[in-house]
Protein backbone atom coordinates (compact mmCIF):
# COMPACT_ATOMS: atom_id res chain seq x y z
CA UNK A 1 0.00 0.00 0.00
CA UNK A 2 0.98 3.37 -0.49
CA UNK A 3 1.73 6.03 2.04
CA UNK A 4 -0.89 8.48 2.66
CA UNK A 5 0.41 12.53 1.86
CA UNK A 6 -0.06 14.95 3.79
CA UNK A 7 -0.73 18.33 2.22
CA UNK A 8 -0.77 21.72 3.42
CA UNK A 9 -2.61 24.18 0.94
CA UNK A 10 -1.47 27.63 0.65
CA UNK A 11 -4.34 29.99 -1.10
CA UNK A 12 -2.56 32.97 -2.36
CA UNK A 13 -3.72 36.42 -3.05
CA UNK A 14 -1.97 39.57 -3.54
CA UNK A 15 1.64 37.45 -2.36
CA UNK A 16 0.07 37.05 0.88
CA UNK A 17 -1.42 33.15 2.07
CA UNK A 18 -4.98 33.99 3.23
CA UNK A 19 -8.02 31.12 4.59
CA UNK A 20 -12.09 31.95 4.76
CA UNK A 21 -14.82 30.31 5.60
CA UNK A 22 -16.88 28.24 2.44
CA UNK A 23 -14.52 30.45 -0.05
CA UNK A 24 -15.09 33.74 1.91
CA UNK A 25 -14.04 35.59 4.42
CA UNK A 26 -10.87 35.78 3.68
CA UNK A 27 -8.02 36.86 6.54
CA UNK A 28 -3.94 36.85 6.54
CA UNK A 29 -2.02 33.47 6.97
CA UNK A 30 1.15 34.48 6.68
CA UNK A 31 3.88 35.07 4.21
CA UNK A 32 3.57 31.69 1.31
CA UNK A 33 7.49 31.31 1.06
CA UNK A 34 8.01 31.43 4.66
CA UNK A 35 5.37 28.91 5.48
CA UNK A 36 6.44 26.71 3.04
CA UNK A 37 9.65 26.29 4.16
CA UNK A 38 8.59 25.78 7.88
CA UNK A 39 5.59 22.92 5.89
CA UNK A 40 8.87 21.16 4.67
CA UNK A 41 10.76 21.55 7.63
CA UNK A 42 7.72 19.59 9.12
CA UNK A 43 7.84 16.79 7.24
CA UNK A 44 4.94 17.46 5.09
CA UNK A 45 4.83 15.47 1.74
CA UNK A 46 3.94 17.50 -0.79
CA UNK A 47 2.72 21.40 -0.81
CA UNK A 48 0.07 23.11 -3.21
CA UNK A 49 -0.10 26.69 -3.68
CA UNK A 50 -3.49 28.02 -5.39
CA UNK A 51 -3.72 31.89 -6.40
CA UNK A 52 -7.40 32.19 -5.77
CA UNK A 53 -8.31 35.19 -7.32
CA UNK A 54 -5.57 34.72 -10.89
CA UNK A 55 -9.16 33.54 -12.71
CA UNK A 56 -11.44 36.15 -11.41
CA UNK A 57 -9.26 38.71 -11.78
CA UNK A 58 -7.40 37.77 -15.66
CA UNK A 59 -3.90 37.42 -14.44
CA UNK A 60 -1.37 34.96 -14.60
CA UNK A 61 0.01 33.06 -11.22
CA UNK A 62 3.38 34.96 -10.24
CA UNK A 63 6.56 33.49 -11.53
CA UNK A 64 8.10 35.16 -8.59
CA UNK A 65 6.34 33.32 -6.17
CA UNK A 66 7.42 29.51 -7.67
CA UNK A 67 11.10 30.47 -8.05
CA UNK A 68 11.41 31.71 -4.72
CA UNK A 69 9.33 28.09 -3.09
CA UNK A 70 11.77 26.20 -5.67
CA UNK A 71 14.43 28.02 -3.70
CA UNK A 72 13.50 26.87 -0.72
CA UNK A 73 11.60 23.64 -0.39
CA UNK A 74 12.53 19.91 -1.14
CA UNK A 75 9.23 18.50 -1.89
CA UNK A 76 7.47 18.65 -4.33
CA UNK A 77 4.74 21.17 -4.76
CA UNK A 78 1.60 22.04 -7.16
CA UNK A 79 1.10 25.27 -8.58
CA UNK A 80 -2.24 26.53 -9.79
CA UNK A 81 -4.33 29.88 -10.78
CA UNK A 82 -4.84 31.62 -13.99
CA UNK A 83 -3.30 28.32 -15.93
CA UNK A 84 -5.24 28.71 -19.60
CA UNK A 85 -2.82 27.47 -22.06
CA UNK A 86 0.46 25.36 -22.44
CA UNK A 87 2.60 28.21 -22.45
CA UNK A 88 1.35 28.86 -18.71
CA UNK A 89 2.34 25.97 -17.25
CA UNK A 90 5.38 25.68 -19.03
CA UNK A 91 6.75 28.51 -17.36
CA UNK A 92 5.29 27.51 -14.39
CA UNK A 93 7.21 24.11 -14.61
CA UNK A 94 10.46 25.66 -15.62
CA UNK A 95 10.46 28.04 -12.90
CA UNK A 96 10.16 25.13 -10.20
CA UNK A 97 7.04 23.72 -9.64
CA UNK A 98 6.25 19.95 -10.22
CA UNK A 99 3.01 19.75 -11.00
CA UNK A 100 0.15 22.56 -12.20
CA UNK A 101 -3.20 22.63 -11.37
CA UNK A 102 -5.63 23.76 -13.56
CA UNK A 103 -9.63 24.31 -12.87
CA UNK A 104 -12.18 26.68 -14.18
CA UNK A 105 -9.65 26.82 -17.43
CA UNK A 106 -10.37 22.86 -18.03
CA UNK A 107 -13.76 23.22 -17.25
CA UNK A 108 -13.99 25.84 -20.13
CA UNK A 109 -11.81 23.93 -22.54
CA UNK A 110 -11.66 20.62 -21.12
CA UNK A 111 -9.37 19.42 -24.34
CA UNK A 112 -6.81 21.46 -22.29
CA UNK A 113 -6.49 18.73 -20.06
CA UNK A 114 -5.34 16.29 -23.10
CA UNK A 115 -2.73 18.91 -24.16
CA UNK A 116 -1.03 19.01 -21.07
CA UNK A 117 -1.09 15.06 -20.34
CA UNK A 118 0.33 15.15 -23.61
CA UNK A 119 2.80 17.82 -23.36
CA UNK A 120 4.06 17.20 -19.89
CA UNK A 121 2.96 13.96 -19.09
CA UNK A 122 -0.19 13.19 -16.56
CA UNK A 123 1.82 12.74 -13.81
CA UNK A 124 2.43 16.69 -14.27
CA UNK A 125 -1.59 17.53 -14.44
CA UNK A 126 -3.63 17.82 -11.14
CA UNK A 127 -7.51 19.04 -12.24
CA UNK A 128 -8.79 20.76 -9.12
CA UNK A 129 -12.53 20.69 -9.27
CA UNK A 130 -14.77 23.10 -6.24
CA UNK A 131 -17.97 21.03 -5.61
CA UNK A 132 -21.03 22.18 -3.96
CA UNK A 133 -24.02 19.61 -3.00
CA UNK A 134 -27.16 21.51 -4.36
CA UNK A 135 -30.60 19.58 -4.35
CA UNK A 136 -29.40 16.73 -4.12
CA UNK A 137 -26.84 16.46 -6.52
CA UNK A 138 -23.37 17.60 -6.67
CA UNK A 139 -22.15 20.12 -8.92
CA UNK A 140 -18.99 22.20 -10.22
CA UNK A 141 -17.95 25.54 -9.16
CA UNK A 142 -15.66 27.66 -11.00
CA UNK A 143 -13.41 30.95 -10.83
CA UNK A 144 -12.73 30.28 -6.99
CA UNK A 145 -16.28 29.08 -6.25
CA UNK A 146 -18.20 32.06 -7.50
CA UNK A 147 -19.94 30.34 -10.64
CA UNK A 148 -22.02 27.41 -10.13
CA UNK A 149 -21.82 25.17 -13.34
CA UNK A 150 -24.42 22.37 -14.58
CA UNK A 151 -21.62 19.94 -14.85
CA UNK A 152 -22.35 16.97 -12.45
CA UNK A 153 -18.75 16.56 -10.32
CA UNK A 154 -18.91 12.90 -10.75
CA UNK A 155 -19.50 13.07 -14.41
CA UNK A 156 -16.60 15.52 -14.50
CA UNK A 157 -14.24 13.84 -12.91
CA UNK A 158 -14.63 10.73 -14.99
CA UNK A 159 -13.45 13.01 -17.90
CA UNK A 160 -10.92 14.41 -16.41
CA UNK A 161 -9.51 10.88 -15.58
CA UNK A 162 -10.30 9.88 -19.31
CA UNK A 163 -8.10 12.77 -20.45
CA UNK A 164 -5.11 12.68 -18.89
CA UNK A 165 -5.58 13.96 -15.35
CA UNK A 166 -2.83 12.21 -13.37
CA UNK A 167 -4.83 13.54 -9.80
CA UNK A 168 -8.04 14.96 -8.93
CA UNK A 169 -8.00 17.22 -6.09
CA UNK A 170 -11.35 17.51 -5.08
CA UNK A 171 -12.82 20.36 -2.71
CA UNK A 172 -16.01 20.28 -0.74
CA UNK A 173 -17.32 23.92 -0.42
CA UNK A 174 -20.28 22.94 2.07
CA UNK A 175 -16.79 21.53 4.15
CA UNK A 176 -14.16 24.39 3.87
CA UNK A 177 -12.89 25.88 5.81
CA UNK A 178 -15.88 24.58 8.57
CA UNK A 179 -13.55 22.49 10.40
CA UNK A 180 -16.32 19.76 10.85
CA UNK A 181 -14.47 17.03 8.71
CA UNK A 182 -13.92 15.99 5.12
CA UNK A 183 -17.02 15.19 2.85
CA UNK A 184 -16.05 11.46 3.18
CA UNK A 185 -19.33 10.16 1.58
CA UNK A 186 -18.89 11.89 -1.71
CA UNK A 187 -14.82 11.36 -1.68
CA UNK A 188 -15.53 7.46 -0.83
CA UNK A 189 -18.48 7.63 -3.55
CA UNK A 190 -15.21 9.12 -6.25
CA UNK A 191 -12.61 7.35 -5.16
CA UNK A 192 -14.01 4.03 -5.51
CA UNK A 193 -14.96 4.76 -9.29
CA UNK A 194 -11.58 6.10 -10.68
CA UNK A 195 -7.99 4.78 -10.94
CA UNK A 196 -6.06 7.58 -10.38
CA UNK A 197 -4.88 9.32 -7.24
CA UNK A 198 -7.68 10.85 -5.46
CA UNK A 199 -6.70 14.16 -2.97
CA UNK A 200 -9.59 15.35 -0.12
CA UNK A 201 -9.84 18.93 0.39
CA UNK A 202 -12.28 21.03 2.67
CA UNK A 203 -13.64 20.52 6.22
CA UNK A 204 -10.22 19.74 8.27
CA UNK A 205 -10.49 20.62 11.64
CA UNK A 206 -9.10 17.94 14.21
CA UNK A 207 -6.50 14.95 13.71
CA UNK A 208 -9.21 12.56 13.61
CA UNK A 209 -11.00 13.98 10.78
CA UNK A 210 -7.10 12.79 9.05
CA UNK A 211 -7.86 9.45 10.24
CA UNK A 212 -11.45 9.41 9.47
CA UNK A 213 -11.08 10.51 6.18
CA UNK A 214 -8.26 8.24 4.76
CA UNK A 215 -10.09 4.72 6.87
CA UNK A 216 -13.32 5.97 5.29
CA UNK A 217 -12.47 6.65 1.84
CA UNK A 218 -8.98 5.34 1.30
CA UNK A 219 -8.07 8.44 -0.57
CA UNK A 220 -4.60 8.95 -1.41
CA UNK A 221 -3.92 12.32 0.28
CA UNK A 222 -5.43 15.17 2.63
CA UNK A 223 -4.87 18.77 1.71
CA UNK A 224 -5.49 21.52 4.95
CA UNK A 225 -4.84 24.78 5.07
CA UNK A 226 -5.89 27.00 8.69
CA UNK A 227 -5.68 24.02 10.56
CA UNK A 228 -1.74 23.95 9.40
CA UNK A 229 -1.40 27.81 9.33
CA UNK A 230 -2.40 28.55 12.72
CA UNK A 231 -0.61 25.87 14.13
CA UNK A 232 -3.52 24.11 15.52
CA UNK A 233 -2.52 21.15 14.20
CA UNK A 234 1.27 19.84 13.65
CA UNK A 235 2.32 17.63 10.95
CA UNK A 236 4.80 15.53 13.23
CA UNK A 237 1.87 14.95 15.58
CA UNK A 238 -0.65 14.21 12.75
CA UNK A 239 1.86 11.57 11.04
CA UNK A 240 2.17 10.03 14.69
CA UNK A 241 -1.31 9.35 15.37
CA UNK A 242 -2.52 8.45 11.83
CA UNK A 243 0.43 5.96 12.39
CA UNK A 244 -0.83 5.07 15.31
CA UNK A 245 -4.50 4.17 14.00
CA UNK A 246 -2.66 2.40 11.30
CA UNK A 247 -2.30 3.94 8.31
CA UNK A 248 0.62 4.06 6.80
CA UNK A 249 2.32 7.63 6.10
CA UNK A 250 5.88 8.46 5.12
Amino acid sequence: MLAKRIIPCLDVKDGRTVKGVNFVDLRDAGDPVELAYAYSEQGADELVFLDITATHEERKTTIDLVSAVARQVNIPFTIGGGINEIRDAEILLNAGADKISINSAAVRNPNLIDQMAAAFGAQFVVVAIDTRHIAGQNFVHLSGGRIQTELQTEKWVLEAQERGAGEILLTSMDHDGTKNGFDNILLKKINDSIRIPLIASGGAGAQQHFVDVFQETNVDAALAASVFHYGEILIPELKATLRHNGIIVR
